[in-house]
């Protein structure tokens, strides 16, 4: 298996570095490639420097099985046909190819089969907050159809990569220091702060990570769920949380919902008010799993659930996924 990491200097890339081999993925050769910036720099992956090649419209993926990209919308588009022409499968973390009708979104622990149906060899990774609420939702799906998600997103400064959360710590120490403060990566100063902005606003009042969140989550689950989202960036340096409110089809009790959540792949839950137990970005960053807490029923509505989940958004987020959509691939052959 030879294996390539696309956008290998950002924070999603160094992941793939780190997930790959601390999941020993059966990759015989690994290939690094980056921009005119990155390419000459080398990375250790399990004991051998490894250089970043140039990314070119050339034939360097002829012998390469599966292709990480992670180097934004605008390269994946520019480049899937060089990386996937001669039969590579490329695993694009990008929003390019996400609502394409010919290429799967995939979250393997919700719809992994989609995986196996990819005539253009491009699978998408979906949005970071997407892929977190449909892990945590996929097991109640299946005891009764969701009709109805209403999300709040607290989405840290990793959601914009490893320059806003030098960004966002720069700032505190700016604070202290009684220095200018240098805002660049956000629309405004986010220590000490929420912003609720991310991405640019469409015409109907949604910005465009909402929209995705109410779009892939409808593609993923194979579902007309009606899903309505707000995204908040907020000071926490790495892994999001989501407050989740959702309407099912048929009532369930309290109980059904935590056995299924149990049980469910990928999924932990943290749950006990008594001793203030819930899951926190602080203590859940560099974790593989979802992680669901403040799981009740809603008082409004017999067929109300709510509940609370933290996932980290550049591990589960992005690298991990990709990863274990391969890892789905490999198994089937």
């Amino acid at each position: 298996m030879k294996a390539a990491i696309v956008g290998v200097s950002g924070a999603v890339g160094q992941e793939f570095l780190r997930v790959l081999e601390q999941r020993n993925f059966p990759v015989s050769e690994l290939y690094l490639f980056g921009s005119q910036r990155s390419a000459g720099k080398s990375y250790i992956f399990k004991g051998e420097n490894i250089t970043v090649k140039l990314l070119q419209h050339n034939d360097d993926f002829r012998e390469i099985d599966i292709a990480f990209v992670s180097a934004g919308a605008g390269i994946a588009r520019d480049f899937a046909t060089d990386i996937t022409r001669f039969g590579t499968i490329m695993i694009d973390n990008s929003s390019a190819f996400r609502m394409d009708k010919d290429i799967p979104l995939v979250v393997p622990e919700v719809n992994a089969a989609d995986a196996l149906v990819h005539p253009r060899k491009i699978i998408a990774n979906p949005n970071c907050s997407t892929i977190q609420m449909v892990v945590a939702l996929a097991p109640i799906e299946k005891l009764s159809h969701i009709t109805k998600i209403h999300v709040s997103t607290y989405q840290s400064a990793s959601g914009s990569g490893a320059a806003a959360m030098d960004e966002l710590l720069s700032q505190h120490r700016q604070i202290i220091e009684n220095d200018n403060i240098i805002v660049d990566k956000f629309q405004y100063q986010l220590a000490f702060n929420v912003i609720p902005q991310i991405d640019i606003f469409t015409e109907n009042g949604y910005t465009k990570e909402e929209m995705k969140m109410h779009n892939e989550t409808r593609k993923i689950m194979h579902s007309e769920v009606e899903v309505s989202a707000t995204c908040v960036r907020v000071p926490a340096l790495r892994a999001h949380s989501e407050s989740i409110w959702l309407e099912t089809e048929h009532t369930l009790t309290l109980e059904e919902i935590f056995i299924a959540l149990e049980t469910a792949d990928g999924l932990k839950i943290i749950d006990n008010p008594a001793e203030n137990k819930y899951p926190m970005p602080l203590f859940l960053s560099g974790k593989d799993d979802v992680f669901v807490g403040r799981i009740r029923k809603d008082i409004t509505n017999p067929n109300g659930i709510v509940l609370w989940c933290v996932s980290d958004q550049i591990r589960k987020g992005a690298a991990l996924n990709a990863v274990q959509i391969a890892e789905y691939l490999i198994s089937k052959k």
